[in-house]
């Protein structure tokens, strides 16, 4: 798996192949069939590996920890883990868990339904988080590559804002978002639809204290 993941940190999906690994490897690619049966079971097999949490983010929240809280921190540190490595996120998008990992996710399950949800809300509350986490990742890595391949042009400073004013003047809102917004940190926008997910889940299902 390490072979597969090095090639995709250094050219992308396209440069993942069973030659490529197989080359990688010193073994011919018939062998890798072997191993792994399919390109479909590799995916998810890097998928899984790109995303595996140490056995401490599976055994639950620490001790006063609320739940909720929990859940942010996994979120935020997949999502460190998707961003650094190119494509990352559409190798997880659409994967499969292995079977070597069902017992983490009884585990992250077990912790859900402990504190009221049913399992299916649970499983639900896993899938939602996910699916954010993978589509502000994917956002985030193409917006990276379109500001390397097409960096914004004109002047930095006082003259990029004003030729931002000329061509916003008939769109006020839309000048006072970008002007609000443009000194953000650049996760800034994946953290505040987490909050929304969390402190939406927290309102639904975490009793008043």
């Amino acid at each position: 798996m390490t072979a597969a993941l090095e090639l995709l940190a250094d050219g992308g999906l396209e440069a993942v192949s069973f030659r490529r690994i197989a080359t990688r490897l010193g073994v011919s690619a018939p062998t890798l069939y072997w191993h792994v049966d399919s390109k479909r079971q590799l995916m998810d097999l890097m998928a899984e590996a790109l995303v595996r949490r140490p056995e401490s983010g599976y055994a639950g929240p620490r001790p006063g920890e609320p739940w909720w809280e929990w859940l942010r921190t996994d979120a935020r540190q997949v999502f460190a883990r998707l961003i650094s490595t190119r494509d990352a996120p559409r190798v997880v998008a659409g994967n499969r868990p292995t079977p070597e990992s069902f017992a983490g996710i009884g585990r992250a399950l077990a912790v859900l339904v402990d504190a009221g949800l049913t399992p299916g809300q649970a499983q639900q509350t896993l899938f939602a988080l996910g699916a954010y986490v993978i589509g502000s990742a994917t956002e985030w890595q193409a917006e990276a590559e379109r500001q390397r391949s097409q960096p914004p042009p004109g002047p930095a400073g006082d003259g990029l804002d004003a030729m931002r004013a000329g061509a916003l003047a008939d769109q006020p809102l839309l000048l006072a978002a970008v002007e609000e917004l443009r000194d953000r940190p650049h996760t800034d926008a994946f953290e505040h639809g987490l909050d929304l997910i969390v402190e939406g889940l927290r309102a639904r299902y975490a009793p008043p204290s």
